[in-house]
């Protein structure tokens, strides 16, 4: 073998030993944090499967949550900040907390209200069918309030005929976060 033969050989040896080393911190990771959907919005909303808590949610804890969505999604996407509804709904039941005892609101205003428009709208408004509508409907049918900003509404053309089936319109995005806060909602900060 010649001193370049060896020296290959040697250098792969090294990268097979550095590639096994990687492997063996990597893949019990990427397995221990594996996301998923469910367990009560499937196919929405995916949280790591194995969380150590070291500050636990107790099991009769009760929430009540408004998430403050401005920004549209993007073409064909889903919106991330409902997906993020639905991770919570998701995320907390996982962890023990009974799916009734989550109540969240969604106050939707500004280009975002293009996000719950039935799917007919959406096409007029958009020339597409709304990307949205499925995870919205699985959303409110598991108790999510969605209410829309009245005056952005108005500004945009939208009116209540527009929105998808179970979308509420209120006066203003200001009135919904007022009213709600007073109704015991904490606001989520992302």
């Amino acid at each position: 073998m010649t001193p370049v033969s060896k020296m290959m050989t040697r250098s792969s040896w090294i990268t097979s030993l550095t590639l096994a080393a990687v492997l063996g911190l990597v893949l019990p990771s990427a397995i221990a944090n594996e996301f998923r959907s469910g367990p009560v919005i499937q196919g929405y909303g995916e949280v790591a499967s194995r969380v150590k808590q070291t500050y636990p949610i107790p099991k009769d804890q009760r929430f009540k949550v408004v998430f403050d969505l401005a920004a549209q999604s993007e073409e064909g996407k889903i919106n991330r900040t409902m997906d993020s509804l639905a991770r919570f709904i998701n995320m907390h039941a996982a962890a023990g907390v009974d799916p009734n005892n989550i109540q969240l609101a969604l106050v939707v205003h500004g280009k975002a209200v293009f996000d719950v428009l039935s799917d007919d709208a959406h096409f007029k408004k958009l020339a597409r069918g709304n990307a949205q509508a499925k995870l919205l409907k699985a959303l409110m049918d598991n108790g999510v309030r969605v209410m829309v900003c009245g005056q952005t509404a108005a500004h945009l053309g939208v009116d209540n005929n527009m929105l998808l089936p179970g979308v509420e319109m209120s006066l203003s995005a200001m009135s919904a976060h007022a009213i709600l806060a007073q109704q015991g909602y904490s606001q989520n900060p992302f």
